[in-house]
């Protein structure tokens, strides 16, 4: 039995051909999807999700290439097997499975990633739409630049052709997934659960390679396109995000503006890992979105 958050049901749903995704399922009432970020799983979301559940169905899936489910091998060519657009696919396929044509749906980090090509390439099933922390892909890699980019080393390393990356990340996992736990947050991660997200990553370092590499072009090109057609996001869109607009150089609020005229945009006092560093905060935040 995988680790989940307690109370609540595991599923594992066929999403995809060949592709089954973990979920956990809990409470009843208006549905709120919520995924998670890098290097974690669902259980992210343990403190947020366990008070949604009071009056939503809550469903907290660990992504394509993450945690219990399941990790295609990237065998395309184009990086499609871990685009955003997959991964939004098998969102919406994987609520229309537990019954629910229509949503709420809130992403940390990778999950925000996710979660806005969801919102943009189906907007008839996403209700209300949360990006914690991030800045759409293609402003991303837009803004970054010069010694501030060094914060992202990351995405440099995993976006270079396969074989070094994996290589170098599986040969010292634990460090590498390690310093992200350990740097990015405000306080420590609790043993037993910096040790599971750990756990999780060591098995799962090509998929979440392939993940990234897909953020470095295909996820690019997709945003592309859409800005260039002028699409954005028609739903009520809130953006939490830590205070590191100003360190990086860019204003966030203004990247997300033309991507979303119905947002909400706070800066918390967080770290990245804000879901679990103020569950308070963030769960206020989301019920006002669900409100709006």
């Amino acid at each position: 039995m995988n680790a989940t958050i307690p109370g609540f049901e595991q599923h594992r749903i066929p999403v995809a051909e060949g592709v089954s995704l973990h979920a956990a399922v809990g409470g009843s009432g208006r549905p709120v999807v919520l995924l998670h970020g890098f290097p974690q799983t669902h259980l992210m979301w343990l403190e947020v999700a366990t008070e949604l559940a009071a009056d939503h169905t809550v469903i907290c899936p660990d992504l394509r290439g993450y945690g219990a489910s399941d990790k295609p091998a990237e065998t395309s060519g184009t990086g499609e097997t871990y685009a955003k657009r997959t991964m939004a696919a098998d969102i919406v396929t994987l609520a229309r499975a537990l019954g629910h044509e229509r949503f709420a749906l809130a992403g940390h980090d990778r999950g925000a990633l996710v979660a806005f090509r969801a919102g943009l390439d189906h907007p008839e099933a996403v209700s209300h739409l949360a990006c914690l922390d991030v800045v759409p892909t293609l402003d991303m890699w837009e803004v970054l630049r010069g010694r501030t980019a060094a914060v992202g080393f990351h995405l440099y390393l995993m976006a270079q052709a396969p074989g070094l990356p994996e290589e170098l990340i599986a040969a010292a996992p634990d460090a590498f997934f390690g310093h992200f736990l350990d740097t990015w947050s405000t306080r420590p991660f609790p043993a037993d659960l910096r040790r599971a997200y750990l756990d999780a990553s060591r098995n799962a370092v090509p998929s979440i390679v392939a993940d990234y590499r897909a953020s470095a072009g295909l996820d690019v090109d997709h945003d592309t396109a859409d800005r260039a057609a002028g699409h954005h996001l028609r739903m009520p869109v809130t953006v939490l995000q830590q205070d590191w607009g100003a360190a990086l150089g860019f204003d966030a609020h203004a990247l997300w503006s033309p991507w979303a005229p119905d947002l909400h945009h706070r800066t918390l006092d967080a770290g990245h890992f804000m879901a679990e560093e103020t569950p308070e905060l963030v769960t206020a935040e989301l019920r006002a979105l669900l409100a709006r």
